[in-house]
């Protein structure tokens, strides 16, 4: 019977596709490793991988065996996390991601968390929402902040309060009224945030054809903090939601409401369902319900 050992030594020779590159990551020699394999393929009856020139390949079997090893693996790391919360204090680390227009409150809630748990640890990943439940599903994160719509079918979600849109020129463009409506807009060279996914371009785009208006589109740009100081610079305008106001004000720019009350930013805390959590993560969770 193959133990976890032995699967770890399987996942590692899966992925570096050779020997001595496996038993470099294992930090051990070729032979037992080599030997190691053999006794896989002698106690299971199959041939798990095949030489193809430098490379060693996976066979049927070897796939299979590869794709329930990850699962296997993954589990015991799970179980392990689990059992060691809770044996132990609150410590861990939480893993979350960040769509690229970020949530604007963030900083004061990872402080205030550091202050609740003050022994966790933190990796923050920042991305594209579809980038992101990627991350989510692959276990890279635990936790992503996103901005909707994305495909929910596998996670758990915690919406956040809606958010205005508003339109964002130089501060030496002349408009002398706080709301601007888009037959206004369409005049102004516009940039538009990020490209990927159904993310905010396509959105954008969609309240200009419903009305029969085509935006004078001059770029596309996915970090916002290059975009704004192309609005500053009076290089063009753009349209972002009202959070990124609030992180990225004094850039040298002019924000007007649009006239269009139903177009509306919406985003929220996703994580997978019916997956073990770790304790940073369903703390964090437990923090951000209460400042929802």
């Amino acid at each position: 019977m193959m133990d976890i050992r032995q699967l770890k030594y399987f996942i590692a020779i899966a992925e570096e596709r050779q020997i001595t590159a496996a038993a470099k990551k294992l930090n051990m020699t070729q032979p037992p490793l080599s030997q190691q394999l053999g006794l896989m393929e002698s106690e299971l009856g199959v041939k798990l991988v095949s030489r193809e020139g430098k490379y060693l390949e996976l066979t049927e079997a070897g796939k299979a065996l590869y794709e329930n090893a990850l699962k296997i693996s993954e589990l015991m790391e799970e179980s392990s996390a689990q059992v060691k919360e809770i044996g132990g204090g609150m410590k861990g680390k939480l893993l979350v991601g960040v769509n690229t227009l970020s949530y604007h409150k963030l900083s004061g809630v990872l402080r205030e968390f550091q202050k609740l748990y003050p022994d966790v640890t933190y990796k923050i990943q920042q991305n594209e929402s579809g980038q992101l439940c990627k991350l989510l599903r692959e276990r890279s994160i635990e936790l992503a902040i996103v901005r909707l719509p994305v495909d929910l079918r596998d996670f758990s979600i915690l919406h956040f309060k809606p958010e205005k849109f508003y339109f964002l020129t130089s501060e030496t463009e002349e408009i002398y009224s706080e709301r601007i409506s888009y037959s206004e807009i369409k005049d102004f060279p516009l940039m538009i945030p990020s490209t990927e996914g159904l993310g905010l371009y396509s959105r954008i785009l969609e309240q200009f054809s419903k009305r029969h208006l085509e935006a004078n589109i001059i770029c596309e740009c996915s970090d916002i903090v290059s975009l704004l100081e192309l609005v500053s610079s009076g290089f063009g305008s753009t349209i972002v939601p009202e959070s990124i106001l609030k992180v990225h004000r004094g850039h040298g720019i002019k924000a007007f409401e649009i006239d269009d009350d139903s177009f509306i930013a919406t985003s929220g805390l996703v994580w997978l369902k019916d997956r073990y959590l770790s304790k940073a993560s369903r703390n964090f969770i437990d923090l951000l319900k209460k400042r929802a």
